[in-house]
């Protein structure tokens, strides 16, 4: 229906069964606590179009302020919010659901569903206009269609998702008249048939985070309609802080109504809980498994959106959220993630986006990179549906204690033919690494040995392709950073790494005490809370011509390390450095090529909070780079055996069987 229609008038192609329309999404907005995310809910003013701002700013990479952004005329308010579903529109003024929450992720649906149209309901009251409008991968906007609206209006429709096969969103926008108007509500909605409609075993792992975990459940409690597909609740505790001894406890297991269940298990980290978590969703016969991190707040719409896209997919999928930092709660930190074949390092964002957005200075319709599908190779725990089907298929989680244990799921459900999907719309609030630095310290350990096992599971290419050459590169980096600890924790896991998969499971709860209880032998690993704690700074040292440390350029580079490899390899250390810090290091200047001109540096942690002391020590400088040389070296010779006897165990290792076993050996609660 155009504007020169009459007013009042239901849009739609055509007669429909009104049964057979169900609700796919539904538009939500914030609660009064999180009133600072409305821009991923609601937005306000002018029409524009992502291409035309990218235009404007010469491409996607250039760096804005929030003043050349978003000006305040164009941004919602709070105040007109009247429910989690309904808002006011102020005489004149427009409001608009192209906001991460709100928008209708078209080419999702259309890539893994069996979604072919959707129908839009919009309920209104008041006289103004509902404007529709969709983009395409390259983010253009094109407006589909507007109608008139005046007094208690029902407004639809039928739009087709043949247009978005490689990306784009549908949204709508509400106008006000020379009065205000109310917006009441509105869904999507589908007639396509629903492959199943499965049930949901919830399951949290958690180690002594019960402030989280039991506002996490509150939430849940006061949102029963996200429940509905719920079978049970599980809190896989592996603290010494109890989440069932927490304030408030009794409060929210009344208030999930008998769904709630403790496990109580020992430390076996993240790939532990999370297995208990896929286990016990196929033991109690759920459909799904939907595993969350404990350090997050959730938004609880996002599961009736994962159950609700996993239902249509054409065959069993895996469906994320998306991760949003805790601590600055407009910024994304990524849509997707991909794993790097050859170099099989940290994970990257999908080409052709950006991390770290920030929708509170750049909207939906702003960001021409985020109309784009992003395919993924997994999604992160923090937030992901796994079919039982698929974990009957393909086992549970690697005994792996934490990281790499969610990508290499992920990409291990590919290969035998379950995608995963990184649905936009469904995400938590998590607390953000930004801040800090688990490549370093005792994660090193975790890092290392579970990325060479990734690769021997995984890699396309012979010998790993370069991954071997980056480690010991990174060795390298840390030896003359003084980061001998850290060095440490890598070798060690290089050799649990030559020990085979079979020692997996038996070195779950005894490695990171074993690992931690290294640290009291490096002085860069112990912590204290000041700078004021430590010897004053002395250097005997004089900056060439006044100058800092500065990072050496590319054909400066070989030569440059090697004098520095010598100076830490045979250059004893003046008395002097032995009893004073030369110099003070902030985290953020804590860079390889700066720490390792001296000879004793404090150096403060990612978080703020303690100060280390970095100590050059030529005889460790020689033991660890003669210790990282052989492992390597015996690690590159046994590469053939090793894949393949990792290849043929992680059926084994993965099974129900096998965790069973584990979870009876470390478990306070009955394992059935």
């Amino acid at each position: 229906m155009s504007v020169d229609q009459q007013d009042n008038q239901t849009v739609t192609a055509e007669p429909a069964n009104e049964a057979a329309w169900q609700t796919i999404q539904r538009v939500i907005l914030p609660g009064e606590r999180g009133l600072e995310t409305l821009p991923l809910y609601m937005d306000s003013g002018v029409v524009s179009s992502a291409t035309d701002v990218s235009a404007e700013n010469s491409g996607f990479g250039r760096s804005e302020t929030p003043a050349q952004l978003r000006d305040s005329t164009r941004m919602a308010h709070a105040d007109d919010i009247t429910s989690r579903t309904s808002a006011s529109v102020r005489a004149g003024e427009r409001i608009s659901f192209a906001t991460y929450f709100n928008a209708f992720a078209a080419s999702y649906w259309r890539r893994w569903t069996t979604v072919e149209e959707v129908r839009l309901r919009v309920r209104t009251s008041g006289r103004g206009t509902v404007s529709i409008y969709r983009s395409n991968a390259r983010g253009s906007l094109q407006h589909v269609e507007t109608t008139r609206v005046a007094g208690e209006a029902q407004t639809e429709f039928v739009l087709s998702l043949a247009p978005f096969g490689d990306g784009g969103w549908y949204w709508f926008d509400v106008t006000a008249g020379t009065e205000g108007m109310e917006f009441v509500g509105a869904e999507w909605q589908t007639q396509a048939e629903r492959r199943q409609t499965g049930s949901i075993t919830l399951e949290i792992t958690t180690l002594n985070k019960t402030g989280y975990c039991i506002n996490n459940l509150r939430i849940l409690g006061q949102h029963p309609e996200a429940l509905e597909y719920v079978k049970e609740v599980i809190v896989v505790d592996q603290g010494t802080e109890k989440v069932a001894e927490a304030e408030g406890f009794a409060e929210v297991e009344s208030a999930l109504g008998g769904k709630l269940r403790i496990i109580d298990q020992d430390n076996l980290g993240g790939s532990g809980g999370f297995a208990r978590g896929m286990y016990e969703a196929v033991q109690n016969g759920s459909d799904y498994v939907l595993l969350l991190d404990d350090d997050i707040v959730i938004e609880a719409e996002s599961l009736i959106r994962l159950g609700t896209f996993a239902d249509y997919c054409k065959k069993p999928t895996l469906v994320g959220g998306h991760m949003f930092d805790l601590h600055d709660r407009n910024v994304l930190h990524t849509l997707g993630e991909v794993v790097n074949p050859y170099f099989i390092g940290p994970a990257e964002p999908n080409p052709n986006q950006e991390m770290r957005h920030n929708f509170a200075q750049r909207n939906l319709r702003d960001t021409p990179w985020m109309h784009r599908r992003v395919d993924v190779d997994y999604n992160g725990w923090w937030m992901c549906l796994i079919p039982t089907a698929v974990i009957r298929e393909i086992g549970l989680s690697l005994p792996v204690f934490i990281k790499w244990d969610d990508t290499e799921y992920g990409v291990r459900a590919k290969a035998a033919g379950y995608n995963t999907v990184s649905l936009p719309g469904s995400a938590v609030w998590h607390v953000s690494w930004i801040d800090k630095d688990d490549l370093v310290g005792w994660q090193a350990y975790f890092h290392t040995r579970n990325r060479f096992i990734y690769a021997l599971l995984h890699s396309p290419y012979d010998f790993g392709g370069g991954l071997v050459e980056n480690s010991i590169k990174l060795d390298l980096k840390h030896n003359i950073s003084m980061q001998y600890y850290t060095l440490q924790g890598r070798i060690e896991a290089m050799k649990d790494l030559l020990q085979g998969p079979g020692n997996l499971h038996k070195i779950l709860s005894t490695k990171l005490p074993e690992i931690r209880s290294m640290a009291q032998e490096f002085s860069e690993a112990q912590f204290k809370p000041s700078f004021d704690d430590y010897p004053s700074v002395k250097s005997t040292k004089v900056p060439r011509r006044g100058k800092g440390v500065s990072v050496p350029s590319y054909l400066q580079l070989l030569p440059w390390v090697a004098k520095t490899v010598v100076r830490h390899v045979g250059v004893p250390v003046s008395e002097t450095s032995r009893t004073h810090p030369e110099t003070i290091v902030a985290h953020q200047d804590n860079k390889w090529w700066r720490v390792s001109q001296f000879d004793s540096a404090l150096v403060s942690n990612a978080e703020g909070t303690a100060v280390s002391w970095y100590k050059r020590d030529p005889r460790r400088v020689r033991s660890l780079l003669t210790e990282s040389i052989k492992v390597y070296g015996e690690v590159l010779r046994k590469w053939p055996d090793l894949k393949q006897e990792y290849r043929g165990a992680v059926a084994e290792i993965t099974s129900m069987e096998a965790w069973k076993k584990t979870f009876e050996e470390h478990s306070q609660s009955e394992v059935k």
